[in-house]
């Protein structure tokens, strides 16, 4: 069981997707303008990373194992076609989430972060329980890095910036130092 709780605080924290290892940029400086919209899109990445790592589990245990050479592909389609449900549950359950997303709905399919998990969870050879374990904590770590930025870009629209730092600019300095507070974390859990 420890080993569980340390697979999912090393995704969520030390090894953070987004703040760490660089990876699902495109959603983090794209839809973190709005708190309500950034959880929700990492809430729905969080769904998707869930259903790749079960489905990457079962194709490398049962699938895979004489073509391992298809499992880039696989792992691809397995991503789309979850994306494709989650996208016409929210179509069907929220029509205003569906249009405030826009286009970052469908760019979950080419998220970099859901990819590397399921590669990342080849690479380690997790059994499902860990595997899990790891989508949970990457799903929930993007969606903390998603809701931190967000955050800050709500206070930002409000603050009193000079004009010559508003816009991107900012949000990539932003970014950086968020980057570099969860960079703290790597020390967790190392010998004293």
């Amino acid at each position: 069981m420890s080993n569980l709780a340390w697979i999912f605080i090393s995704t969520l924290l030390v090894s953070n997707f987004t703040l760490a290892m660089f990876l699902g940029l495109c959603p983090f400086f794209g839809v973190t303008a709005k708190i309500d919209t950034a959880w929700r899109l990492g809430a729905a990445n969080t769904f998707v990373m869930l259903l790749t790592a079960a489905a990457a589990w079962v194709l490398n245990t049962y699938v895979l194992t004489e073509v391992p050479f298809l499992r880039t592909i696989a792992f691809i389609v397995v991503i789309a076609s979850g994306v494709q449900i989650v996208e016409m549950a929210i179509k069907k359950l929220s029509p205003t989430l569906f249009r405030q997303l826009g286009i970052f709905l469908p760019l979950i399919t080419t998220n970099c972060a859901i990819l590397g998990l399921a590669l990342f969870q080849t690479a380690r050879q997790y059994t499902l329980p860990e595997s899990i374990a790891f989508a949970l904590g990457g799903g929930l770590g993007l969606t903390l890095a998603l809701s931190l930025m967000a955050s800050i870009r709500e206070r930002m629209d409000v603050a009193d910036v000079p004009v010559v730092a508003r816009g991107m600019g900012l949000v990539l300095i932003v970014a950086s130092v968020l980057s570099m507070a969860f960079m703290g974390f790597a020390g967790l859990g190392s010998a004293p």
